[in-house]
């Protein structure tokens, strides 16, 4: 079964036994994030106007190369349903874990939304789908 969020003008469906966050609702960038029960997560990040997605995107990855030794990095453009998406495809070492994550940014309307979905290595392949529903969910919604 699938649970319904619904705040600051955004819309998503997400697996009813994934926890959510709401970590900014009364600033900008507002955030949501779900995660799964093993610590998969998706994580949306909406700003109120358009940014440059390539720019937003390479400072996401110099955040994370501050933060994590040796990251894997390869820059992707994808379509994501109707929209266009830039970002990239990470790969690096978490307290011992090989860790997965794909950045994501794209504009909707008049916001530029941030995507990062995020898991074990060796779950990621597992949770796609997941991740691929609830982003179709968001931009049908949008």
């Amino acid at each position: 079964m699938s649970a319904s969020y619904e705040n600051f003008g955004i819309r998503f469906l997400y697996p009813e036994n994934w926890s959510i966050t709401e970590e900014q609702l009364d600033a900008w960038p507002r955030s949501v994030s779900v995660q799964s029960p093993s610590g998969a997560y998706w994580e949306l990040q909406v700003y109120p106007s358009r940014m440059s997605p390539s720019r937003m995107t390479k400072q996401v990855l110099e955040a994370m190369r501050q933060v994590y030794n040796d990251i894997e990095s390869k820059a992707v453009t994808e379509e994501l349903g109707t929209v266009n998406a830039e970002g990239y495809d990470l790969d690096f070492f978490c307290l011992d874990f090989l860790v997965t994550s794909r950045i994501r940014c794209f504009w909707v309307g008049s916001r530029t939304c941030l995507l990062t979905c995020q898991a074990e290595s060796r779950e990621f392949d597992g949770q796609q789908p997941v991740f691929a529903a609830i982003t179709k969910s968001l931009l049908d919604n949008a």
